[in-house]
C-alpha cells in the first residue's frame, strides 16, 4: 500500500487531518506536531484546542491551567463536561453543571451524561460530598469497586468480550459489545464514573475558566 504524503496535500486538508489527530491523541498530535515547521504551526492553532479530550491526558503530567481554560474558551466539549461534573458534584451547583454537560452530549462527547447525574444524585443522597477533602475515601471505594465488583464484569458470559488487557477500569467501555445484561451495563457505567472523576476532582477550581 502506497502512502500519500501528507505535505502534498491542499493546506486546508492538512489542517483537518491535524484537527483529527488532536482528538485521537495527545502523543499522535505531538508526534506529527514534531514531524516539521508546517505541522508544529497547524498543531498550535487556537481551534485545535476544540478537539482535545483533556481527560486523557496522563493526569501525572499536572495539565497547565492556562490549556484548561484555552480549550475551554473553545468549547472544547471535554472540558465542558468536566466543568459541569465539577459544578455539580463538588460545588452543589446542579443547575448550572448540568446545562454544561448537556453542552458536551450536544457536542457529541461520548460521556453518558444522564448515567452521571443519575450516580451523583445517588452519591449526594448518602450525603458523600466529592472533592479534594475525600481524595483518600473516594480512592478506597474506588479499589473496592475494583476488587470486588469489576471481576464478576468480566467473567459474566452475557455478551462478548472485546478487550481485556487487565481488571481495571481504564478499557471497561470498551470491552464488551451492546449486548450485555443490565447488571454489566450498570457496572460499566458507574466504573466509568469512578474512572473519570478522579482526575476531574484533581482541578481545583473549575470556576477561574
Amino acid at each position: 500500500m502506497e502512502y500519500f504524503p501528507i505535505l502534498e496535500m491542499p493546506e486546508e486538508t492538512q489542517a483537518l487531518v491535524v484537527e483529527h489527530v488532536a482528538g485521537n491523541s495527545f502523543k499522535d498530535l505531538y508526534d506529527l506536531r514534531a514531524s516539521c515547521k508546517l505541522m508544529k504551526a497547524l498543531a498550535d492553532r487556537r481551534r485545535v484546542c476544540n478537539f482535545y479530550d483533556v481527560l486523557y491526558v496522563p493526569w501525572g503530567l499536572n495539565m497547565p491551567a492556562k490549556l484548561l481554560k484555552t480549550c475551554y474558551a473553545e468549547r472544547n466539549p471535554s472540558t465542558l463536561y468536566i466543568k459541569g461534573v465539577h459544578f455539580v458534584f463538588t460545588l452543589n451547583l446542579e443547575e448550572e453543571g448540568v446545562a454544561l454537560m448537556k453542552l458536551a452530549a450536544d457536542a457529541g462527547y461520548e460521556r453518558d451524561v444522564e448515567s452521571v447525574v443519575r450516580i451523583g444524585k445517588l452519591v449526594r443522597s448518602v450525603k458523600w460530598r466529592w472533592g479534594l477533602l475525600h481524595g483518600v475515601a473516594f480512592r478506597a471505594k474506588r479499589a473496592e469497586f475494583i476488587s470486588v465488583v469489576v471481576p464478576s464484569f468480566y467473567s459474566c458470559q452475557c455478551a462478548s468480550l472485546l478487550k481485556r488487557e487487565c481488571i481495571c477500569l481504564w478499557h471497561i467501555d470498551t470491552s464488551k459489545d451492546d449486548n450485555k445484561c443490565d447488571r454489566c451495563f450498570w457496572i460499566k457505567e458507574v466504573g466509568l464514573f469512578f474512572r473519570d472523576f478522579e482526575p476531574i476532582s484533581l482541578i481545583r477550581d473549575t470556576r477561574k475558566w
